[in-house]
């Protein structure tokens, strides 16, 4: 298997994933002030939303790679 193919597979993969759950989220750990020997620390929850025109890209992208990558002209 050469690696058109299995970046092929990947993004049918990363695709199939981004459709099924919409978004993702993710913890920020932001360092806000130190003051002495005391750190306050901030953690922010922030949400990436994936659009469905980016799931289904990667898909017909991946879909492509593994039809037309393993031929040679």
């Amino acid at each position: 298997m050469n690696s058109l193919k299995m970046v092929g597979i990947a993004l049918l993969v990363a695709g199939a994933i981004g459709l099924a759950y919409g978004s993702f989220s993710f913890t920020k750990q932001t360092h806000e002030a130190q003051v002495g020997p005391l750190t306050l620390s901030v953690e922010e929850k922030q949400t990436v939303n994936v659009p469905v025109w980016a799931g289904v890209g990667a898909m017909l992208v991946g879909g492509a790679l593994l039809i037309f990558g393993g031929k040679r002209s």
